[in-house]
């Protein structure tokens, strides 16, 4: 696939577009009350850093300004504690430099996979959307641990998402609305496998199948990230 630039924006702008993102993870189906989080790439003059949400906070209630920013030291600033599972935001971001906006939630059918602690595999060809020949689920740890963070890179090693053992889904994107509508086609294709399992034996594409999709997905329409 085709490496992603993240796009630089205003912090006002960014602070309120990751806040309008939060609020429709109910309604995308990504998530129940507080869970999940979601932060985006930001300096801070000539410190790099990021902006995430705060931990523990109702999404309707939630303010451009309740945002914590954080340095990729992990020191951060603002009115509210940032969100518990910052640390794999933070390493996603020292070790992606594509990565613009990282989007984390427990939607239903991706937790239920991940509770099996099962990769969704090329049962459709859509599974490319993610990167690769499947959507791999990484280890179980404690969330909010550095185990976890290592677990989640190890995951996404030439993926752009990935599933968290007995905890939800990681999407990441260049910026903020592809990492949404990745998280969205994951918990797409995690319901589709899990029907098609009730249903019968799935038939799982070759490697030779996906690599063309792949390749086809890198020209495809005007955003190389997406296709249909």
């Amino acid at each position: 696939m085709t490496s992603l630039t993240p796009t630089p924006q205003n912090e006002t702008a960014l602070r309120q577009a990751i806040v309008q993102h939060c609020q429709r993870l109910a309604s995308a189906g990504l998530t129940q009350g507080t869970s999940g989080n979601i932060s985006a790439r930001c300096a801070q003059g000539d410190e790099a850093g990021l902006l995430i949400s705060p931990s523990g906070v109702d999404y309707d209630e939630m303010r451009p300004e309740s945002l914590a920013w954080m340095r990729m030291d992990g020191e951060w600033s603002g009115p509210l504690k940032p969100s518990s599972e910052w640390r794999f935001h933070r390493d996603i971001y020292a070790c992606r430099p594509e990565a613009g906006a990282v989007v984390h939630a427990h939607p239903t059918h991706a937790t239920a996979l991940a509770v099996q602690r099962e990769a969704i595999p090329a049962f459709h060809y859509m599974v490319a959307v993610a990167g690769g020949y499947d959507i791999r689920c990484a280890p179980y740890a404690t969330y909010g641990t550095e185990e976890l963070s290592r677990n989640a890179l190890a995951a996404l090693v030439d993926r752009r998402a990935c599933l968290l053992a007995n905890h939800g889904l990681i999407a990441i994107g260049a910026d903020l609305r592809r990492a949404f509508a990745l998280a969205v086609e994951v918990e797409a294709l995690a319901h589709q496998y899990l029907l098609a399992r009730a249903t019968g034996t799935p038939t799982i594409l070759d490697i030779a199948e996906m690599n063309r999709v792949l390749e086809k997905f890198k020209s495809y329409g005007a955003n190389a990230q997406t296709a249909g």
